[in-house]
């Protein structure tokens, strides 16, 4: 009997022709082939949102392959990733075969080994009417909300603009914490440390506790000086010492949210690239002799779940490798979050015995960091809880109590492969002598220290992810689309690797959040999380989910097209005079950011680039400079990021004496000479990439550059084509033709 196998990724099909034998024919889609239009909304709003799918422009031949192929086969099994896109994938697959529905199945890999794959191809199914008819929704949401905003926005604020259902709340959430930011004030306090020494070493601070049996609480300099001249001279004697011991848990395996958080944490990964990976290892690596092979399981999951063979394989390691005593009993068992949909394993390597070590050779540097840390979670949830005795000693000097703390590791269990990184860095606890109850310490000094209270954090990749997932607002699909989406935009930027609104993100989001409260809403988004998931159970018709939402949203539409002036930031004035006309200069905001403008327009069109920041009174400037450890090529000088009109880019720190200038690199190295590639405007503004090395090297192209290798020739790097017919990842040579489905999340979220 003759078999067609369909999946997502031309990776796919290397690694799954190993496992099935001859009478399999494996074809890729190259991710979705059928979507709403490009050039029209697609949804007829008055017919029940009957959504118009058509097959997307340049998978007509992969379409027409596909169909020759399953003529041909006596079954056929749609094998995209198992999730809500997965699932659309293989009904719009099966509508366009348009043949015998007895012979398609549908089957779900949630990890690319030869017992899952043949496991799958045994227990086959129908297409989930509902995890189709929930992907729907949220893609007929995110077009009414893309289509019907975006018109709004070119109209009030400024051509070109858009608006998504999910995005338009992250961007919000980082208005808000800058808001909160802004208006934080700053509050002074102090600290005494006391620096002791006992009978034997090593000599240990003490922080100042309790005074007259209340909890320390030094306000100003004044006070802290006050109470160091009055611990002159006084004994530090050891009044109590408290030992405790206490077990500290490992963390679950990896879901994808952690994943994310954790790669951010220790490699500076972005959401994005975590997963551009992550899929990479899942879908199957060149192991030498082996072939290819799916090192993960299904890397887009919120379930904490292992199943059971994978466990009893994990202990079989730890016994193996570290002994009796680093197994559990009994397999541990952690608890999902009750919002999770539990569709899948928690992300964990194929097979334990694959250490890094013995895949290493055969992966590339990122991929290997990666695959260490998801193989050390996951082998390390599986281990015996560490064991710690934590040591308090409370030393009094008259009135004054001061608390010294240390942590001893007793027994390391899961501790000897992986620790969790946190987001504040806090230090360990110091290591403290071995000490005995009213022994008098020698004292070596006593140091106040002046601290303020911080204002709340900007989000970084690892915080943003987890207030998203905390909030409920998107789903572990979404996050890196979510995150890209508001930088592509230009509604956030990065400054030392924090999101912060750009002027365009405030306006816009407080537009939005005026005109639009329920849409902005954090629970509402987070509701509309919890309607998909019910229709995916099938307990929500997908048609009633989309009319309530629509129906408050276009009354609020329609008044707030009727209604609301034109949106823009007003003009700052400065302390310049224009050097043609002498009229005042002020800061005005145009379509590439801010940038300075005579008052005289339009008979006079002198324009500046900006290189300052108003600091909100309108009529003073900082200079918005940040320094960066490379030196200038032509005077040796050290080189600086400025903002100028068109973005930010490198300058020598002694303009205008020297005017060397270069892009920011946007980390992807040049396929020409390995230089970096930079992003370059025109002089009308026009984004371009070019090799940082220009002139020496001329490569340069109008499309983002992506740190991915062509599947079908090799090529270094894949490009990001966006253009009015179509949105994929296109191999650089056109010679070769590859391309690859942008997902439809990315363009409208």
């Amino acid at each position: 009997m003759k078999s067609l196998l369909i999946v997502e990724s031309p990776a796919k099909v290397k690694t799954l022709s190993k496992f099935l034998g001859k009478d399999f024919t494996i074809k890729a889609s190259i991710g979705h082939v059928k979507d709403l239009p490009k050039k029209d909304i697609g949804v007829d709003v008055e017919k029940n949102f009957a959504p118009t799918y058509v097959v997307i422009e340049g998978k007509e031949k992969v379409m027409k392959d596909l169909k020759k192929a399953a003529k041909a086969a006596d079954q056929v099994f749609l094998g995209p990733d198992p999730d809500r896109e997965g699932e659309a994938i293989a009904w719009h697959i099966a509508e366009e075969l348009n043949g015998d529905s007895d012979k398609i199945f549908r089957v779900e890999f949630n990890e690319i080994t030869e017992k899952a794959v043949k496991e799958a191809i045994k227990h086959p199914r129908k297409i989930n009417v509902n995890l189709f008819d929930a992907q729907q929704a949220r893609r007929i949401l995110d077009r009414l909300v893309g289509y019907k905003l975006s018109p709004l926005l070119w109209r009030k604020v400024r051509r070109g603009l858009s608006a998504g259902r999910v995005q338009s709340v992250a961007v919000r959430l980082v208005v808000d914490r800058e808001r909160d930011i802004e208006a934080f004030k700053s509050d002074e306090y102090w600290s005494i440390i006391a620096t002791l020494e006992g009978k034997k070493p090593p000599q240990f601070d003490a922080k100042l506790f309790q005074i007259d049996g209340q909890k320390a609480d030094i306000k100003n300099a004044e006070q802290s000086t006050g109470i160091i001249e009055d611990l002159q001279g006084k004994s530090f004697i050891v009044k109590k010492i408290e030992k405790k011991k206490r077990r500290r848990s490992p963390s679950p395996p990896f879901i994808t949210s952690t994943l994310q958080q954790d790669a951010a944490r220790k490699f500076r990964y972005t959401a994005k690239k975590t997963m551009m990976i992550a899929q990479k290892l899942y879908e199957g690596v060149e192991l030498g002799e082996e072939g290819p092979t799916g090192l993960i399981t299904y890397m887009r999951t919120d379930s904490v779940r292992t199943a059971s063979e994978a466990q009893q394989e994990a202990k079989e390691f730890i016994v193996k490798e570290y002994g009796n005593d680093y197994a559990p009993q009994k397999p541990p068992v952690y608890k999902s979050k009750k919002s999770a949909q539990d569709a899948h394993e928690a992300i964990r390597p194929t097979s334990a015995y694959r250490t890094p070590a013995a895949v290493k050779k055969f992966l590339e540097a990122d991929q290997y960091k990666l695959y260490k840390l998801i193989w050390e979670r996951f082998v390390a949830s599986q281990m015996e809880s560490a064991l710690l005795e934590q040591t308090s000693i409370d030393i009094g000097a008259d009135k004054y109590i001061f608390r010294a703390t240390g942590t001893v590791v007793i027994f390391p269990g899961f501790m000897t492969l992986y620790t969790e990184s946190t987001d504040n860095g806090k230090e360990d606890d110091g290591l403290l002598p071995s000490l005995s109850e009213n022994e008098v310490l020698k004292t070596l000094g006593i140091t106040p220290k002046q601290h303020f209270t911080q204002p709340p954090p900007r989000y970084t990749e690892a915080t943003l992810v987890k207030e998203l997932e905390a909030k409920g607002i998107g789903r572990p699909s979404t996050y890196a689309s979510i995150l890209s989406t508001i930088q592509d935009r230009k509604y956030t930027e990065k400054a030392e690797g924090k999101f912060k609104p750009t002027e365009l993100g405030t306006v816009v989001s407080d537009l939005l959040v005026e005109r639009f409260s329920g849409l902005m809403d954090y629970n509402f988004t987070a509701n509309m999380e919890d309607h998909l998931d019910k229709i995916e159970e099938g307990g929500y018709k997908w048609v009633d989910v989309v009319m309530d939402f629509y129906k408050p949203f276009d009354k609020d539409l329609t008044e707030a097209m009727a209604s609301l002036g034109k949106v823009t930031p007003q003009d700052i004035p400065t302390d310049q005079i224009c050097e043609k006309c002498g009229k005042p200069m002020v800061i005005k905001w145009g379509r590439h950011g801010r940038f300075i403008a005579c008052t005289g327009y339009p008979e006079c069109k002198t324009t500046k680039p900006l290189e300052t920041e108003g600091t909100g009174n309108g009529t003073q400037q900082k200079t918005e400079i940040q320094e960066i450890d490379e030196k200038c090529d032509k005077c040796g000088s050290s080189m600086v990021i400025r903002s100028g009109r068109y973005g930010k880019f490198i300058s020598c720190s002694k303009y205008p004496e020297c005017k060397t200038t270069k892009g920011l690199g946007i980390g992807v190295k040049c396929p020409e000479d390995s230089g970096e590639i930079v992003e370059r405007r025109t002089k009308k503004g026009k984004v371009f990439f070019s090799c940082g090395n220009y002139p020496k090297c001329k490569f340069a192209t109008w499309y983002k550059p992506v740190d991915k290798p062509c599947p079908k020739c090799k090529a270094s790097i894949l490009i990001e084509k966006r253009t009015k017919k179509e949105e994929v990842l296109a191999c650089l040579k056109k010679e070769c033709g590859y391309k690859e489905e942008l997902s439809p999340a990315d363009s409208e979220i």
